[in-house]
């Protein structure tokens, strides 16, 4: 081996030398750092503990210092238990963020659909229903109740009947018929032209459906 190799290796020795050196020496002041930080600790951790003890004394509180003692070992001996109980509360508080967005967002919705409910007179509309109910409980009693109680089914029966097609049908009929007459121009009718009239083919068909009806009538009440 050459001069020029020898001294090429120990060159590279020393600037490894180096590198562990500096290492080395980061080490020790980031230890030296550790132990002056601890120290400062402590010594404040004395004088604050010293205060406390004095305003302790001044405001006339004994401490005990065993139950003291066995509070900080159960601190210690649960600190995973308080670790955990952290570890909620940031979840908790994650949660917090994360909902507040949308609960916001539901309340604008629902402000919203409230405001339409309102144009569209849904609550107007709701109370004058209330309004309705009181007055059918302030005009009838206990014993209509009872009664309306005991006649609801034959009076569903008869709403279901006349809400069928055919007689939605008649009703409508009549209305339009009663609409289009004339009440105030009412042609007279003497014996005469009354008897004619019953001649005709319109009111032979009337007469007898009135009696056809008629007799059904009797015949539902037998």
């Amino acid at each position: 081996m050459t001069d020029i190799e020898i001294q090429s290796k120990f060159d590279d020795i020393n600037r490894k030398l180096d590198i562990v050196l500096e290492e080395v020496l980061a080490q020790k002041q980031s230890r030296q750092t550790v132990e002056d930080l601890v120290t400062d600790v402590s010594l404040i951790g004395s004088d604050m503990f010293k205060a406390t003890v004095v305003e302790l004394d001044n405001a006339g509180i004994d401490v005990d210092g065993e139950a003291l003692k066995q509070l900080v070992f159960k601190l210690i001996r649960n600190i995973d238990t308080i670790n955990e109980m952290f570890g909620m509360l940031e979840s908790a508080n994650d949660l917090i963020k994360d909902v507040t967005p949308i609960i916001h967002q539901v309340g604008l919705d629902s402000i919203n659909k409230m405001n339409e409910l309102e144009q569209k007179g849904y609550f107007e509309f709701i109370a004058e229903l209330g309004r309705m109910i009181d007055n059918v409980v302030t005009h009838f009693g206990a014993e209509d109740v009872k009664k309306l109680s005991d006649n609801i089914v034959p009076m569903l029966e008869l709403v279901k009947s006349l809400t069928q097609p055919e007689m939605l049908q008649a009703f409508t009929n009549g209305v339009n018929v009663y609409k289009n007459l004339n009440t105030e121009n009412i042609p007279e009718y003497s014996l005469w032209k009354i008897m004619r009239e019953i001649n005709t083919p319109e009111m032979k068909k009337g007469m007898g459906f009135m009696i056809t009806f008629l007799k059904n009538i009797s015949k539902e009440n037998k």
